[in-house]
């Protein structure tokens, strides 16, 4: 371990730093873009250090230019990139001098506190299993992410979104109370009112799984520290009639890539009926101050930033297409989970929850 790791490795008791681990080189716009998203995070944290994996002559040049990241960056050299195509398979088996594995990696070693990384989404969660290991009594890990809504937050909670396909009772169970213990713990909500993704909100409706989840995330509700409203349907992910949305990773990343697309096409649309005349050019003008309020509100790249929930460690997946303002904004969650020991808060919530005989069942 090096110097720097020394004074800022989480294992000291006398740190007041954040310590971030990056994948540097993980996604689609390159290390440029996320260097660019450290330095606009650490603007707005004093209190922030990073460890940054990667190609090492690229990113001291990158980090050179920037003076005032030279004092709170250690870098280190990952001479493999693990590419967007590649399977998790391929990733476990040949990954393991990628920035992608050295930014687990120092999760796993205790030098840093949090993990982030633009990569591919199916590669980091099977990095981050095999080197942090679940959490007792998670059986599947769960993405959760920020959906931008009508509730008072601004957003709502949302998981499994691809961690994946599929989730039996139990496993949406715990969804339930990892999703519950995020908004909770992470953004104050005392009480959050969870729901269970299904066709129709008709208890007699849906497969057989989410018939017995939503009986096991009813009678869970005290111990869980949530209100249950039943079951909820697609329209109700924006709204303000719930907070936590429970589903599996099928549908749940279906669902969120369908609303990333349908956000791209408004905007698109609404850019193009503004400049197609001379009036709406106007009119464009004088309403430019509520788009600007509402781009802001819908914008991705500030909500950017997928919490693994179910792992010895904190892990956010930024989006593979952020620019450095989505990059930014995932770090500042990775920051803001940091802080509050977010993780040992829900492996307590979790560990106090395991459900009799479930454990046997999935070995």
């Amino acid at each position: 371990m090096s110097e720097l790791a020394k004074r800022i490795s989480p294992t000291n008791p006398n740190k007041s730093n954040i310590v971030i681990s990056i994948d540097a080189m993980g996604g689609d716009n390159g290390p440029t873009a996320v260097i660019s998203g450290i330095e606009i995070a650490a603007k707005s944290n004093p209190n922030i250090k990073f460890i940054i994996n990667g190609d090492k002559a690229q990113l001291e040049k990158l980090v050179g230019n920037r003076k005032n990241l030279n004092k709170i960056c250690e870098i280190r050299h990952s001479p493999d990139v693990i590419s967007m195509n590649d399977k998790p398979s391929h990733a476990m088996r040949h990954g393991k001098n990628s920035s992608m594995w050295g930014t687990i990696d120092a999760v796993k070693d205790k030098d840093a506190d949090a993990a982030v990384s633009c990569g591919n989404t199916g590669a980091l969660m099977a990095i981050s299993m095999i080197r942090l290991r679940k959490l007792p009594g998670v059986y599947r890990p769960a993405i959760a992410i920020l959906w931008p809504s009508a509730s008072e937050l601004g957003f709502n909670f949302m998981l499994d979104v691809g961690a994946d396909i599929r989730a039996d009772a139990p496993d949406l169970l715990k969804y339930a109370l990892m999703g519950a213990s995020y908004a909770r713990n992470g953004f104050g909500l005392k009480r959050p009112r969870v729901g269970l993704l299904n066709v129709g909100t008709e208890e007699h409706k849906g497969r057989s799984e989410l018939k017995e989840a939503h009986e096991l995330i009813s009678e869970s509700t005290e111990h869980g520290e949530y209100e249950y409203v039943g079951f909820v349907e697609g329209n109700d992910i924006p709204s303000d009639r719930v907070d936590v949305i429970v589903t599996d990773g099928f549908t749940g990343n279906i669902a969120l890539k369908t609303g990333e697309g349908t956000a791209s096409m408004i905007a698109a649309a609404m850019r193009e009926s503004f400049k197609a005349t001379l009036l709406s050019r106007l009119g464009a003008l004088f309403a430019i101050v509520p788009l600007k309020r509402f781009s802001r509100r819908i914008d991705p790249r500030r909500k950017n930033g997928g919490v693994f929930l179910g792992l010895n460690g904190t892990v956010v997946k930024s989006h593979g297409a952020a620019d450095s303002t989505g990059i930014a904004a995932a770090i500042n969650l990775a920051v803001q989970l940091a802080e509050m020991g977010f993780n040992e808060k829900l492996a307590a919530r979790v560990a106090s929850a395991s459900i009799g005989g479930e454990s046997k069942e999935k070995q």
